[in-house]
């Protein structure tokens, strides 16, 4: 059997405190403990088509902080892909909704990578909408 626990309890985590981000206000500390969970190399393919880098991620998440009261994200399906020494590839199914009751579910694969100390970072999202 192949363990992926690592890699699926980063993407728990970091749900978490994405959740908790976009919910209330936080100090600039928090935003740069969420970041540092990504790689200064990361890509993300958004639901939209849009590909974003390491600093548009970080201009997304400073400009969402604290706007979304209620937000909320469930996370279910989570399935490894590939696991190798220096990394994993894994999937999983996000539903998000807000206060204002705005709902939407998304199927999103991750390409996590080890860095030089054995941490778990986010290389490369790519997100779709699933439809309805």
């Amino acid at each position: 059997m192949t363990d992926y626990t690592d890699y699926f309890d980063e993407v728990i985590q970091a749900h978490r405190a994405i959740e908790r981000s976009f919910a209330v206000e936080e100090e600039q500390a928090a935003l740069e403990r969420l970041l540092a969970r990504f790689s200064p190399g990361f890509s993300m393919v958004t639901p939209q088509g849009r590909v974003l880098d390491f600093e548009a991620l970080r201009a997304l998440l400073q400009m969402a902080g604290g706007k979304k009261s209620g937000f909320r994200i469930e996370l279910g399906e989570l399935q490894g892909i590939d696991l190798h020494e220096r990394g994993a590839t894994v999937s999983y199914r996000e539903q998000q909704t807000d206060a204002n009751g705005l709902h939407t579910d998304r199927r999103s694969t991750v390409v996590f990578e080890k860095n030089e100390s054995g941490r778990v970072i986010w290389r490369h999202l790519h997100e779709t909408f699933c439809s309805e």
